[in-house]
């Protein structure tokens, strides 16, 4: 049976150098910023994972840190493992997407009310979280999926078995975009999914909707 790091997100700011959501990287290396295929722009910094928190201590990479393309206009293809707008940055690492060396960039928000606007507006969203070690059970017969935020684990799809190609991959993060407190877009209540493959090397996400 395997086991998985349930994600808590905390109403505090984060250590430097832990697992945490949104503000900006702290990247172990170089920086290495994606861009986003179609329009050139740096990518939206969405999470940094400390790979040692949840069970990676031997992997030579220590840290991943997911990117999506989240721009004004809409941008096809962030769904695609290979789409040119998403990433998953493994550091230290030999990560074949496109990037820059760009400390800082955009980053996750969520939408708030203000004072005499009639619209809600984005404000910047950081937050550490909270891990919690947990046995992996999933009821195959239930008809209710159990989509949790997690580290690690079994991939619930919400759309069928999906991984980014034919080689052997483990989920590494899987988030529900209907429960979380920032506002990311993977479509009509979607759900992300990034993997790590077998030799612990290289990462990739998709996401699916309903």
């Amino acid at each position: 049976m395997s086991s998985f790091f349930e994600i808590e997100f905390l109403d505090s700011k984060p250590q430097k150098g832990r697992t945490k959501f949104g503000g900006q990287p702290n990247w172990l290396t170089t920086p290495e910023w994606p861009i986003s295929k179609e329009t050139g722009n740096p990518m939206r910094f969405i999470c940094q994972v400390d790979l040692t928190e949840i069970g990676y201590a031997e992997n030579s990479s220590k840290f991943a840190y997911l990117f999506m393309t989240d721009e004004d206009e809409y941008v096809d293809g962030t769904w695609e493992a290979d789409g040119g707008e998403n990433a998953i940055i493994l550091q230290p690492g030999e990560n074949q997407v496109k990037t820059q060396n760009l400390e800082k960039g955009p980053s996750l928000y969520k939408m708030v009310k203000k004072l005499f606007k009639k619209k809600l507006v984005p404000q910047d969203f950081e937050c550490a979280v909270k891990l919690t070690e947990k046995k992996e059970i999933i009821d195959y017969e239930s008809d209710e999926l159990d989509i949790r935020n997690k580290f690690n684990g079994e991939p619930v799809f919400i759309q069928g078995d999906e991984y980014p190609s034919n080689d052997k991959w483990n989920l590494l993060i899987q988030l529900d975009a209907t429960n979380v407190p920032f506002y990311v877009n993977f479509g009509d209540a979607g759900v992300g999914y990034g993997f790590i493959n077998e030799t612990k090397n290289k990462a990739k996400f998709i996401w699916q909707c309903m």
